[in-house]
């Protein structure tokens, strides 16, 4: 055991015995407490808690979004799994797009917007296993749009980050701006049109927003624009319950949402890692660092070249997690030199999400994720919706014969992955690292400090962070000079990330008490709290 530094900044790991929330905003988990307190279970409560940060986080997250989710009911398997992401138009063909003279898919423009899948998969999953009425969680939402809320600080930074992003959203910089600059801490935002569309779905159901106004509105707007979108397109819109895919790390069994979504390229990166001595290591030694972005260039290699909607391209996802192939994959890495790999698809960088996750009574833990994609979506804001949209398409790809390419009713790769790990098949850890294409290593990460190297939930959050990306190794301040410096002379280019890489929260229901402990990331606004 090691006590953090008690005379430093920092925050220590939460525990309760009734039930817990963490997300990564102190309003969303206070909502989520709330609803645990009226009597609702954990779906309900990461609901309500999610539609909040579709408010109070707008350039994470919101109802124009996409999202996945893990659930394991009274903390033991099976695990459920639902892709809440949306398809491409069915005008979205390859040719349509040669006629239109696009060779790439813009993501300030329409043709980036996917069919936003959140509402339908939330309300799907709060009538199939939640205790309350859809459109009771959805008020606290919609309240805080209509009445507003006070900026925090990450979302003041992120709109300082993408100034130029926020003042191109027509309606919503004049919302969320100060006179075009960037708002101060504690400001009041108000979002009312997005407040009566909540309380529109909360009313009408999905069919509100899916074969309504909402949806008519959506369609004129992208229309205008040049986009292909249709009213059909949205009032076919389904998500579906699918198949968990796991995997096994030193005795735990990790749980991860099937492709479209990047989860296996998780699973790829820990089998590599399971036959390396990892733990033999200091957690923030070179050492240690080196094996991870090696470990993770060879995962995102393969994900790069076959991942896609498996409904258009199959995912031979069970070869590349045999043992037979993450050792040869482990045995390529050399302790003084970098890998030669193929260059990758060209990917854009993704750092919109918001995770949570939620514990109840019954110990039900419910893993989810919601996201925008980019930053702040597509800057596409509807002003008579109140809705900012995704710009998910934009991760498809125009070349021919590609997995990715984009096609009528197809999901494009989405990075954002929800996890869960089951130790005897019980519920050890729900949890999620947001962050885009950093995601399977920020799972990676948390879950080796935990497994690996035992640190308690908090520090595993806490602990310095690193991600190879576009031929570099970004690493965060905190990683040892020391350290930086020798993985510069093995070969990595090293260069220091102008902005927090990820954000996690966590909870663990310990298997013999029963007791919750949580973290929330600094690097987010959030935080853990139960009761």
């Amino acid at each position: 055991m090691t006590f953090r530094d008690l005379y430093g900044p920092g925050r220590s790991t939460v525990h309760a015995t009734g039930a817990m929330a963490a997300t990564s905003h102190p309003l969303a988990t206070a909502t989520a407490l709330d609803v645990l307190r009226e009597g609702g279970n954990a779906v309900d409560a990461a609901i309500a808690a999610c539609a909040v940060l579709a408010v109070v986080e707008p350039q994470m997250t919101g109802i124009g979004g996409d999202c996945f989710c893990l659930l394991a009911k009274n903390g033991r398997a099976p695990v459920i799994a639902y892709n809440g992401s949306g398809r491409a138009p069915a005008a979205a063909t390859p040719a349509r797009f040669r006629e239109l003279g696009v060779s790439a898919i813009d993501p300030l423009g329409p043709h980036a917007v996917t069919i936003p899948g959140a509402i339908e998969a939330w309300h799907r999953l709060v009538s199939d296993h939640g205790t309350m009425p859809f459109g009771t969680l959805l008020e606290p939402a919609a309240r805080y749009a209509t009445e507003g809320h006070p900026l925090h600080e990450r979302v003041v930074f992120d709109i300082r980050s993408f100034l130029p992003k926020v003042r191109s959203a027509q309606g919503f910089a004049d919302l969320i701006l100060d006179d075009g600059n960037v708002p101060p801490f504690g400001r009041l935002y108000t979002n009312r049109a997005l407040g009566e569309t909540l309380r529109a779905i909360a009313k009408d159901g999905p069919d509100a927003f899916y074969r309504g106004e909402i949806a008519a509105r959506l369609v004129a707007f992208l229309n205008d624009l040049g986009g292909l979108q249709t009213r059909e397109d949205f009032a076919g819109h389904r998500g579906n319950y699918v198949e968990p895919v796991h995997a096994d790390y030193r005795g735990h069994q990790v749980y991860q949402c099937p492709p479209n979504g990047q989860g296996v390229i998780t699973l790829l990166l820990l089998r590599i890692l399971s036959h390396l001595d990892v733990a033999a290591d200091e957690p923030t030694s070179p050492e240690r660092f080196h094996k991870l972005m090696e470990a993770a260039r060879i995962a995102f290699s393969v994900r790069d070249a076959w991942l896609a909607d498996p409904e258009h391209h199959p995912v031979p996802w069970e070869r590349f997690l045999s043992d037979a192939f993450t050792r040869v994959s482990a045995g390529r890495i050399r302790e003084d030199a970098v890998l030669k790999l193929d260059e990758p698809v060209d990917l854009p960088e993704h750092k919109d999400t918001v995770y949570l996750t939620v514990v109840d009574r019954d110990r039900t833990a419910f893993s989810l994720i919601n996201s925008l994609f980019e930053p702040f979506g597509s800057a596409l804001y509807e002003p008579q919706t109140g809705i900012l949209l995704q710009n998910r398409g934009r991760s498809f790809t125009l070349k021919d014969g590609h997995p990715n390419q984009i096609a009528p009713g197809k999901r494009p790769m989405h990075t954002i992955i929800p996890g869960m790990v089951l130790k005897d098949d019980r519920v050890l850890y729900s949890y999620g690292v947001m962050g885009g294409h950093f995601q399977p290593v920020g799972h990676a990460t948390l879950l080796s400090n935990l497994i690996d190297f035992g640190m308690d939930m908090q520090q595993a959050a806490d602990a310095p962070r690193c991600f190879p990306q576009d031929g570099k190794v970004m690493v965060e301040p905190s990683v040892p000079a020391a350290t930086r410096a020798r993985l510069a002379e093995i070969g990595h280019e090293v260069e220091i990330r102008a902005d927090p890489i990820g954000g996690a929260q966590a909870i663990r229901i310990d298997p013999q008490s029963g007791v919750l402990s949580a973290c929330s990331d600094p690097r987010k606004d959030g935080c853990a709290l139960g009761f």
